[in-house]
């Protein structure tokens, strides 16, 4: 399926979820199904928590393309584009300038 300016739908679907809860394959076949009946080809599936093997195996042979999307990847995204963070500590960090001992 595509948009009215001929570009793909991409769907999302996204779950907040404790940490150390396992995000398995039936909760992403239901995702997979439901893209299927829009006919959509693409969607992401994000989660604050993380995905089984099974789930990550299962997205592999799908004809649909799923990114799955996990609690550590959305933080490292929002470190990357500064989005929902604060910097609160910088440090500098020296080296030797090796050059500067060189005798002529």
């Amino acid at each position: 399926m595509t948009s009215k300016l001929g570009l793909d739908l991409i769907y999302i679907q996204a779950k907040r979820w404790k940490k150390d809860s396992c995000f398995g394959r039936p909760e992403i076949q239901k995702f997979a199904g439901a893209l299927q009946g829009k006919r959509a080809k693409k969607g992401i599936f994000i989660t604050t928590s993380y995905y089984s093997n099974e789930a990550r195996e299962f997205v592999k042979n799908l004809d649909s393309k799923i990114i799955l999307i996990d609690g550590d990847s959305v933080a490292e995204y929002m470190i990357e584009s500064n989005t929902g963070v604060s910097t609160t500590s910088k440090y500098e960090i020296k080296k030797i300038d090796t050059d500067y001992f060189n005798e002529e």
